[in-house]
């Protein structure tokens, strides 16, 4: 049975770092991204089934966000700004993606490969929560930065909360009312359930 590199290259997301055209007090690494990712994705998917009746799927919800930038091994972590920057560079980086996407699987033995696909290609509830939850967690790292004195992060913080709430994204809206504000809190103010400031 011939080797497989697939969980090899997957290790090396902890040597990508996100953020590249911003001054950072701290360095993120796409690993501690997508494990944030994947947290927030479950939180989003028991909030579905909690408080909107909904039937999404925490675990598969947690596990598509684990995977949902790996193909960053290979494109590496291109700044929103420039991705975004018109149709044209947003088109083509989505086919530099799927080429990507399909490099990874093809690292997989053949067996293995169906089981992958749907982490790549989720179903729409889990696509739509795995895409709030990467927002939310770009929050967060601009929070934190913000934290720390660092104005670098002030615009981006208003454009990213700006697109969740226009989003229209129940879930996410659920989480900023009762989670996102501790994150801008100490951990002794947290230790201590010191009410949170509002974030506008």
């Amino acid at each position: 049975m011939m080797a497989s590199h697939y969980y090899a290259f997957l290790s090396r997301m902890k040597n990508i770092y996100r953020w590249g055209l911003m001054r950072n007090t701290r360095r993120e690494s796409l690993s501690e991204h997508s494990f944030e990712v994947a947290l927030i994705a479950h939180a989003l998917a028991v909030l579905n089934n909690t408080r909107l009746h909904g039937t999404a799927d925490p675990e598969k919800c947690a596990t598509a966000a684990l995977f949902h930038d790996t193909t960053e091994i290979l494109t590496g972590d291109m700044p929103t700004p420039v991705k975004y920057a018109n149709p044209a560079i947003r088109e083509a980086y989505k086919a530099v993606e799927s080429v990507a996407e399909q490099r990874l699987l093809g690292l997989l033995p053949s067996d293995l490969q169906p089981y992958f696909d749907p982490l790549y290609h989720p179903d729409e509830t889990t696509h739509s929560l795995v895409k709030a939850a990467d927002r939310l967690s770009a929050l967060i790292k601009c929070l934190e930065e913000e934290s720390m004195g660092n104005r670098e992060f002030t615009a981006a913080k208003e454009s990213i909360l700006a697109s969740i709430h226009e989003s229209g994204c129940k879930e996410a809206e659920l989480f900023l009312d009762e989670f996102i504000q501790s994150y801008s809190l100490t951990l002794d103010e947290q230790e201590n359930s010191r009410p949170c400031p509002t974030l506008q």
